[in-house]
C-alpha cells in the first residue's frame, strides 16, 4: 500500500466546504487540474464521476462512503490497482480542518504507488487552498 495525506485549516464553516464538494460540475472553477466533469446518480454511495485532468484521459471514479456534512470517499480502479481518495471535513475551534488521503493498494501497488502518488498528489496543497478560500467566500 502507499498512502499520502495533506491537511489545511479554513476559517470556513465544515458546511461551506460540503457544499462545494457536492456541487461536483463547479469543481473545475477552484480546482485547475480538472478540464471537465460530470456527476452520475447524485453525490451519494454508488455516484459515478467522470473527471478529465488536463491533458489528460478521462478517469472514471466511484463514490463511496459518503456521510453528508462530514466526508467521502472517490475510488479508481486501473486493473488490479486500486486508488482511494478520503475526502473529510472535520470542525476545529475557528472553522474547519479538510483532510485528503489518497491510498494506492491492490496488486502491483507497492511498484505503482510511488510513481503514480506523488504526481497525483502534487497540487493537493494548492488546491485544497483554492478550497478553503472558495468555502471562506460562503
Amino acid at each position: 500500500m502507499w498512502k499520502y495525506e495533506h491537511s489545511v485549516e479554513t476559517s470556513a464553516a465544515p458546511s461551506a466546504v460540503w457544499r462545494i464538494w457536492a456541487d461536483v460540475a463547479t469543481w473545475p472553477e477552484w480546482n485547475t487540474d480538472i478540464e471537465k466533469i460530470e456527476l452520475r446518480g447524485g453525490f451519494t454511495d454508488g455516484g459515478e464521476i467522470t473527471m478529465v485532468p488536463r491533458g489528460q484521459d478521462p478517469v472514471e471514479l466511484r463514490l463511496d462512503e459518503v456521510t453528508p456534512g462530514e466526508s467521502f470517499v472517490d475510488e479508481a480502479v486501473f486493473g488490479p490497482v486500486r486508488l482511494r481518495t478520503v475526502h473529510q471535513v472535520l470542525p476545529v475551534e475557528r472553522g474547519a480542518r479538510i483532510t485528503y488521503r489518497l491510498e494506492i493498494t491492490g496488486e502491483g501497488s507497492d511498484d505503482a504507488g510511488p510513481g503514480i502518488g506523488p504526481q497525483i498528489t502534487a497540487d493537493w496543497p494548492e488546491t485544497m487552498a483554492a478550497l478553503a478560500r472558495r468555502a471562506e467566500r460562503y
